[in-house]
């Protein structure tokens, strides 16, 4: 009976150079030469502008919430008006903090404690504006 060597156990022997030729060829041809559109950069632009109008939607609603036609028709000074503004809009930015610091895999606890000082900066411009301080 012969003895069988196992397929590890034999030793690795790598084909010469000259021994191994290469296929030749069946048949030859040639791929079309196909045009990859830009499509990138617009979808880029697509998506950039689509980002930029969902923004700018949600600041004109909340311009339009803040009331800032009814303080002035009222005769209410336009400095107390500002910091109302400011108050509406540091709040709304600190909401969008968080929610692109929830979505985004890096920065998460960065951006979350940012929106969250955002609004509690928010917070205190609101108190200074009715004048009611939380520090004394």
């Amino acid at each position: 009976m012969a003895k069988h060597r196992k397929w590890y156990s034999k030793p690795k022997q790598e084909p010469k150079q000259s021994e191994i030729s290469p296929p030749e060829p069946t048949e030859t041809f040639s791929e079309p030469k196909q045009e990859i559109p830009l499509s990138k950069n617009t979808k880029d632009m697509k998506s950039q502008i689509l980002s930029a109008t969902k923004y700018a939607y949600i600041i004109a609603i909340a311009a339009f919430f803040s009331g800032i036609f009814t303080p002035l028709t009222l005769g209410v000074e336009i400095e107390a008006v500002i910091l109302g503004m400011l108050s509406i809009f540091l709040g709304l930015a600190g909401g969008i903090v968080i929610f692109l610091g929830i979505k985004n895999q890096k920065f998460t606890t960065i951006m979350v404690c940012a929106g969250l000082g955002m609004m509690v900066a928010s917070l205190f411009i609101i108190y200074e504006l009715i004048n009611m301080t939380l520090f004394g």
